[in-house]
C-alpha cells in the first residue's frame, strides 16, 4: 500500500456475520501492514469474536458500538428509517465523517444502496449509483454494471454508467482506454429497443469514451471489452443467471465423476486442471461489488461468502481507497455534465 487506508467494516452483516468477517479482517491487516480497520458491532460478540482470533489488541484495529444489525430480509424502509444505529449505517457513517475512506458489508443489497445513498449522497452528474463488479472472462475479466441497483434506466443514466465504469476500469486495472460496450440483444446498429439504442447514440457522442459499440450476452466471457454496460433489471438477471450457471456445471462435474470407480480414477488425473479451472471461475476471487457514484466508497460482499470471499471485498475497497476512484468518476463525469 502506498499510503494509510482505513476501512470501515459491518462486522454483523451477511449470512454469517463474526464467524466471516473477523477471520477476514485478521488475514487482510496481515496481508497490508499500513492498513486499519475499524470494526462496527455489537460489542461483547465482537470483542469476543476478535479474542478468538487474536485481535482483541491488535494496534491497527478499532471497535464502534453498533446496537442493530439489518437483516437479510428486512424491507429497506426498516434499515433506513427505523434502525439507525445498525452495523451497517454505523460502517457508512464512518466514511461521511471521514474517519474511514471505505465501508465494506456483506449485508442486505438493497438496504445497503439506500443507506449508503442516503447517507453519502451522489457524487455531482450522477442521478443514480449503480452496482459494478468484475465478471471472469476468457481473457481475465471485465466489469460491468448495473447489477441491480435500478431496475428502469433512461438512456442518460446508462451513459454516465458507462462513463463510471470506465473510470473504475482505468482505476483497478491500469487500462488507459477501456473498451465500453452497450449490452444488447445482437450487435448489428438496427437491434435493440428504443432505450438501447438511444442510449448507443449518446454514447458515441460521447467524447470522452472508448465506445466499443454493442455486446451480446455470450460475448460478455469473451474478453474483447472491458466494461460492460446494462440498466439493474438485465444485470441482476444475467448475474444471477451465470452463477446459476457456474453452480450446475461445478456439480455436473462432481457427479459424472463419482459415477464408476473408473471415473474416479480418471478424474485424480484431471486434478490439477479441474483446481486450475475452479480458481479461475471461484466466485470468491470476484466477491466485492462497488457501489459507484456515490460521495464516498462502500463495497458489497455476497453475502452467502466464506472468509477467502470477504477478504476479496476489503482488496476491492482497499484499492478503491488508494486510487480514490470517487475523485476519477468526478472527473469523468464533469464534462457530461457541462456539456
Amino acid at each position: 500500500m502506498s499510503a494509510v487506508v482505513t476501512l470501515a467494516v459491518d462486522a454483523m452483516g451477511g449470512d454469517h456475520g463474526l464467524p466471516v468477517t473477523v477471520p477476514a479482517v485478521a488475514r487482510i491487516l496481515a496481508r497490508h501492514p499500513d492498513l486499519h480497520v475499524i470494526m462496527v458491532g455489537e460489542p461483547s460478540a465482537l470483542a469476543a469474536a476478535l479474542k478468538k482470533e487474536k485481535l482483541d489488541d491488535h494496534p491497527r484495529l478499532a471497535l464502534t458500538p453498533a446496537s442493530e444489525v439489518v437483516a437479510m430480509d428486512d424491507p429497506v424502509a426498516v434499515a433506513l428509517r427505523q434502525k439507525k444505529d445498525s452495523s451497517m449505517r454505523v460502517a457508512i457513517n464512518q466514511v461521511k465523517e471521514g474517519r474511514a475512506l471505505a465501508a465494506v458489508s456483506a449485508g442486505n443489497t438493497g438496504a445497503l444502496m439506500a443507506v449508503s445513498r442516503f447517507v453519502l449522497k451522489t457524487l455531482p452528474g450522477v442521478d443514480r449509483p449503480a452496482i459494478c463488479t468484475a465478471i471472469p472472462t476468457a481473457k481475465g475479466h471485465c466489469h460491468m454494471l448495473d447489477l441491480g441497483a435500478n431496475v428502469d434506466s433512461e438512456p442518460k443514466h446508462l451513459l454516465q454508467f458507462a462513463l463510471m465504469g470506465q473510470a473504475v476500469v482505468r482505476a483497478v486495472d491500469g487500462l488507459s482506454a477501456p473498451r465500453v460496450a452497450l449490452l444488447n440483444i445482437g450487435e448489428e446498429d438496427i437491434k435493440g429497443n428504443e432505450q438501447i439504442k438511444e442510449a448507443a447514440t449518446l454514447m458515441q457522442q460521447a467524447g470522452n469514451l472508448n465506445y466499443a459499440g454493442f455486446v451480446e450476452g455470450n460475448g460478455i466471457f469473451v474478453g474483447d471489452v472491458d466494461v460492460v454496460v446494462c440498466d439493474g433489471f438485465v444485470g441482476n438477471v444475467s448475474l444471477k443467471t451465470m452463477e446459476g450457471a457456474a453452480s450446475m456445471i461445478g456439480g455436473m462435474i462432481r457427479e459424472e465423476a463419482g459415477r464408476s470407480l473408473l471415473r474416479k480414477l480418471s478424474g485424480l488425473f484431471a486434478l490439477p486442471l479441474l483446481r486450475g479451472l475452479k480458481h479461475r471461475l471461484d466466485p470468491e476471487r470476484y466477491n466485492g461489488a462497488s457501489l459507484v457514484g456515490l460521495n464516498g466508497i462502500v463495497v458489497k460482499s455476497h453475502g452467502g461468502t466464506g472468509v477467502e470471499g470477504f477478504v476479496s471485498a476489503l482488496e476491492v475497497a482497499v484499492l478503491e481507497a488508494e486510487r480514490n476512484v470517487p475523485a476519477l468518476i468526478r472527473d469523468a463525469l464533469a464534462p457530461a455534465e457541462t456539456s
